[in-house]
C-alpha cells in the first residue's frame, strides 16, 4: 500500500547532528508569559485536508490518571496538557493492560496484550516489526522518529529514520562534557527531529519521556532540574487515606511482607512524613518539566503550520502508587497502578467535543489501531485493540458496542516473592483479582469500595458474583492470548 505523496528517496537514517541550542525555561515562566502553543497557525500553502495527517505521541513514564491539573489534582501544574485536553478529548477511564514499563511499551507499539506480543518484562516483543504502528507508517512513506526511553531489548535504530534511545538516569554527560537533564534531552531531540525532517513527507514522532520515573539507584529517587526547585515549595502534598500499615496488611500476605519490591520502594520514598513531602514534590516537579517540554514541541508544530494537521496523543505507560496500600511503584491491578491519562487532539474531532471527557474503558492496546486508522492505513489483523475514533469521530449508534470490561495481566518479575504475577477482570463496578502462583482470588466492589480495601471473595453473599466473574475472566484471558484478530 503506497500513497502518491511518498518520497522514496528520503528514507536515509538521520544521524545525530547537534545544530541548535535549546534554552530551558520553567513552566511558571511559560504560564506567566502568555505562551500559547494552540494559537492559530500561520497560513499554509497546502490545505490540511489535502495533506496526510502527521502523528505525535507524547508518552510519559509512571504517571497515573490524576497527575494532571485538569483531572482535578490540586497540586501539580500541567498547563500545557490541561490546554491540550481543552482542544481535544480526555479519557477518564483509560487503563493499561500491563502496568510495567517494558511490557506496556510493547502493548503500545503492537496493539496487543502481553500474552500475544510475548514481551514478559523488558525484552524485545515477538510481533514482527511490520505489524507495529511505526513499522506500518514507515513502510507507507512516513518519516518516523523515536526519542527517549525504549526498554524493549536492544533499540532497533535501523527501523527509524531518526532514532535515539536513552533512559535510566535523570542527568546525562554529553560528548562535549556538559550535563543535560533527560527531559531537556527529550526536548532537544524532538525539536531537532521537527527541524530536520523532510518537509515533503508526513511524519510520526514518539517522544518517550523517562520522567517521572525514579532514578532507582539514587537515594534521592526524583532529580528535577535546579530551576524547578522553587515549584511546590510552600505547599503540603496530601497523604492518601490508605497510605498506612493497616491497608498494607489487608493485602495478601505474599504481597504484605517486607521482601516484596513494592514495599521495599515504599521505604525508599514514603515511609516518613518528611520523606513523603520531598519525594512527591520532586515527582511533581518532574511532571511539570514534561508538561513544559510538551508545550515547546507543540509550539514548534504550530510555528511550522502543521499542528492542526497532526494527531496528538498524550498518555503514559502505567500508573503509580503514591503510598496507597503502603506500596510504591506499580505492577498490581489496583486502580492507582492501572489507570493512566489519555488525551487525544484529533483534527477530525468535532469542535463541540473539545474539552469533553469520555468514561468508556479505553486501553493502551487501542492506540496503535487508532493511529493507523486516523492516517488511512490498514490495521494489521494482529492488533487486538480498537479504533478510539469510534468514540469521538464516528457514529456511536452504528458502531458495535464498546467494551465494558477487560482482562489485565502482569508477569512475575525475578521471582514470586519479589513481584508476583497478577491478573484481573476489570469492570466499572467490580474487579476480580487472580494471583496464579498462589491460587488466590480477590473480589472488590469498586462502586462502594473505590480504594479496594475490602476483599469480598470469601463473603458468601457475593459467591454468585465471584463465580460469574471467574468464568468471564477465563474467557477474556484466552482471548488475549490469540495471535491475531480480524480488524
Amino acid at each position: 500500500m503506497s500513497a502518491p505523496w511518498i518520497n522514496k528517496g528520503s528514507f536515509a537514517f538521520s544521524l545525530p547532528v547537534c545544530n541548535r541550542l535549546i534554552c530551558f525555561c520553567l513552566t511558571f515562566a511559560l504560564v506567566g508569559s502568555g505562551f500559547n502553543a494552540f494559537a492559530a497557525e500561520p497560513a499554509a500553502e497546502t490545505k490540511a485536508s489535502e495533506r496526510p495527517m502527521n502523528v505525535l505521541v507524547l508518552y510519559a513514564d509512571d504517571w497515573r490518571h490524576d497527575t494532571l491539573g485538569v483531572a482535578g489534582n490540586p497540586i501539580v501544574q500541567t498547563p500545557t496538557l490541561d490546554k491540550l485536553a481543552s482542544q481535544g478529548m480526555r479519557f477518564t477511564e483509560n487503563c493499561v493492560t500491563t502496568a510495567i514499563c517494558g511490557v506496556s511499551r510493547a502493548c503500545l507499539f503492537t496493539g496487543q496484550w502481553m500474552a500475544s506480543h510475548g514481551c514478559n518484562g523488558f525484552s524485545a516483543f515477538k510481533t514482527p516489526w511490520e505489524q507495529t504502528y511505526p513499522g506500518v507508517l514507515r513502510d507507507n512513506g512516513y518519516y518516523v522518529g523515536h526519542v527517549g526511553k525504549w526498554h524493549n531489548g536492544k533499540f532497533p535504530a535501523e527501523q527509524f529514520d531518526f532514532g535515539r534511545s536513552y533512559y535510566g538516569r535523570h542527568w546525562f554527560e554529553m560528548p562535549d562534557g556538559s550535563k543535560v537533564h533527560v527531559t531537556q534531552r527529550n526536548e532537544n531531540d524532538a525539536l531537532e527531529f521537527l527541524d530536520s525532517r523532510p518537509k515533503d513527507q508526513p511524519f510520526c514522532l514518539t517522544v518517550a519521556f523517562f520522567a517521572t520515573h525514579a532514578e532507582d539507584r539514587s537515594p534521592l529517587q526524583f532529580l528535577p532540574q535546579p530551576e524547578s526547585m522553587s515549584l511546590y515549595q510552600d505547599v503540603e502534598i496530601p497523604v492518601p487515606d490508605n497510605a498506612n500499615d493497616e491497608s498494607f496488611h489487608r493485602l495478601p500476605d505474599f504481597v504484605a511482607n517486607e521482601a516484596n519490591e513494592g514495599r521495599n520502594r515504599y521505604h525508599w520514598r514514603f515511609d516518613t512524613p518528611e520523606k513523603y513531602q520531598i519525594m512527591m514534590k520532586n515527582y511533581y516537579r518532574l511532571a511539570t518539566e514534561v508538561d513544559s517540554t510538551c508545550g515547546r514541541i507543540l509550539r514548534e508544530l504550530r510555528s511550522q503550520g502543521v499542528l492542526d494537521n497532526t494527531l496528538v496523543i498524550f498518555t503514559t505507560d502505567n500508573g503509580y502508587y503514591h503510598a496507597e496500600h503502603g506500596l510504591a511503584d506499580k505492577w498490581y491491578p489496583h486502580q492507582e497502578s492501572i489507570r493512566v491519562p489519555l488525551i487525544i487532539r484529533d483534527p477530525r474531532m468535532n469542535k463541540d467535543l473539545h474539552g469533553t471527557t469520555n468514561e468508556d474503558f479505553t486501553l493502551s492496546v487501542d492506540l496503535a489501531p487508532t493511529i493507523l486508522s486516523a492516517v488511512g492505513m490498514q490495521t494489521p489483523s494482529s492488533m487486538q485493540g480498537r479504533d478510539l475514533a469510534d468514540l469521538y469521530a464516528g457514529d456511536r449508534e452504528k458502531s458495535k458496542p464498546w467494551r465494558e470490561e477487560f482482562y489485565y495481566e502482569h508477569p512475575t518479575i525475578r521471582d514470586k516473592n519479589f513481584i508476583p504475577r497478577s491478573e484481573a477482570l476489570v469492570r466499572k463496578e467490580w474487579k476480580y483479582f487472580y494471583w496464579p502462583e498462589f491460587d488466590r482470588e480477590q473480589l472488590f466492589h469498586i462502586a462502594t469500595d473505590p480504594h479496594e480495601e475490602k476483599d469480598l471473595a470469601n463473603d458468601s453473599a457475593h459467591a454468585a458474583k465471584l463465580q460469574e466473574m471467574r468464568a468471564r475472566f477465563k474467557e477474556l484471558k484466552d482471548e488475549a492470548a490469540t495471535e491475531a484478530k480480524s480488524s
